[in-house]
């Protein structure tokens, strides 16, 4: 479907682009932009765990053309190499499990594929006064869906996406997406096939999710609105439904009360749609019928800080699901290295302390985020899809930007994961999980 459009669209383009010669010749061409990206991460696990290393370096070429004010096509290459460092196709021996985080620097689908090229954009642009239309390959954000770039390639999507944006205080996306590449996946995969790419943990019954190949779905259509009600008062929502599968519905009003202070909360409402994906229960992605998240936050700005309080609490109604494939949580708890999904009956809370340091030639930027996050016990496989304990959650994120060196963009990014004192200490409740530490440290270069 995407595709015969595509080539509809592609032709209207090279029709159109001879309208206006005059209207061409004001316009650049076409321009060349890219990344090199060198990504250490290593993470120790608790005892005789074992611990995981890996160091990647790749990055992106892309070129754009622009036809005319109106009509622009581009294209990006991306590609992942791993330098080998450590064997990760090598389990740990007391689980039998390999590295959850590090091979996702590379193939997670191959954990022992070392280098891959994907031809991850390939789209065509329409734009004219408050409206744009992309059609074919591309990275976009949003809440659910988005490009999740902490590793070496970014879930990128396929489809046709619209956006209106006649104001900066209303903005509305449209889109239908037919295939997406995984983040950490060499390829692109059909809607229900891409599913499962990821460790799909258990069925409500114990049993080991056997959804992964057998998910029948077609298409996600998602509708996104910001808008700004008020100047004080300001609301995202979005729409996903995926075919066959779930409907998730987020809204997040949030009210300025000064210059300081911000109040907002926010609803994931999830419904299930036809079969959840197979008629068969055991080969069901979604099983219940329904799932909620509720959440609040608190945000004070002071001079050159940020403070953010959030709290998010999935009901016992079901599992918050939403395909870890797809991107990470928008939501006020997340944090890097974790989720939330997967649970239900779930409490979340995370401090967040948001400060740049330096000056207009040299930026250092820190986050630091300090959560805690009360789980199901992790053999209530109904209530704990992945068997993740309770745990407390520190992360320390540094990021800087200098003026001499244009394009350096060096990131550190600090790990911790202490499971509760009440924890089992089966290791597969472990490993990977809690009672971990780890390092990433990334280079990139844009230009």
């Amino acid at each position: 479907m995407v595709k015969k459009l595509l080539l509809t669209v592609l032709m209207a383009a090279a029709g159109g682009s001879f309208v206006s010669a005059q209207e061409q010749e004001k316009e650049p061409k076409g321009s060349l932009s890219g990344e090199w990206r060198t990504f250490f991460m290593g993470t120790v696990n608790k005892g005789d765990l074992k611990d995981f290393y890996a160091l990647g370096t790749g990055g992106h070429i892309g070129y754009s053309y622009k036809f005319s004010s109106k009509w622009k096509a581009g294209i990006r290459l991306y590609t992942t190499i791993n330098t080998n460092i450590q064997d990760l196709t090598i389990p740990d021996e007391t689980t039998g499990r390999i590295s959850r985080y590090e091979v996702g620097l590379f193939d997670v689908m191959d954990a022992g594929n070392n280098f891959f090229v994907l031809p991850g954009e390939l789209f065509l642009t329409y734009s004219s006064g408050t409206h744009s239309v992309t059609a074919g390959r591309m990275k976009r954000k949003s809440p659910l869906i988005n490009p999740e770039d902490g590793r070496m390639i970014p879930t990128l999507l396929e489809g046709i996406w619209y956006d209106y944006k006649p104001s900066d205080s209303f903005r509305l996306q449209v889109a239908v997406l037919d295939r997406i590449a995984p983040r950490g996946v060499k390829k692109f995969y059909g809607i229900g096939e891409s599913i499962g790419t990821y460790p799909s943990g258990r069925n409500k019954d114990g049993m080991s999710s056997q959804y992964a190949g057998n998910t029948d779905s077609d298409f996600i259509a998602l509708a996104g609105l910001d808008m700004k009600i008020t100047p004080s008062l300001k609301l995202t929502a979005w729409e996903y439904y995926v075919d066959n599968v779930f409907n998730s519905t987020f809204i997040r009003p949030e009210l300025a009360l000064n210059d300081q202070v911000t109040l907002a909360a926010e609803w994931l409402h999830q419904r299930k749609a036809g079969d959840g994906g197979n008629p068969l229960d055991s080969l069901s992605y979604f099983e219940d019928r329904y799932a909620n998240m509720y959440g609040a936050q608190i945000a004070v700005k002071t001079a050159g800080s940020r403070f953010s309080l959030g709290y998010d609490y999935i009901s016992d109604d079901g599992r918050f699901l939403f395909p870890r494939e797809w991107g990470r949580e928008g939501t006020f708890t997340f944090q890097k290295r974790e989720r939330s999904e997967g649970t239900q009956k779930n409490h979340a809370l995370v401090l967040t302390v948001d400060r740049s340091f330096g000056s207009e030639n040299s930026v250092i930027g820190t986050v630091l985020s300090i959560g805690h996050v009360w789980k199901p016990d992790p053999t209530d496989a109904e209530r704990n899809k992945y068997a993740i304990p309770a745990y407390t959650h520190i992360n320390l994120d540094l990021s800087g930007s200098f003026q001499k060196l244009k394009g350096f963009e060096p990131e550190l990014l600090l790990t911790w994961k202490i499971g509760d004192d009440a924890v089992t200490e089966n290791p597969n409740f472990i490993l990977n999980k809690v009672d971990m530490f780890q390092v990433n440290a990334v280079i990139n270069y844009r230009f």
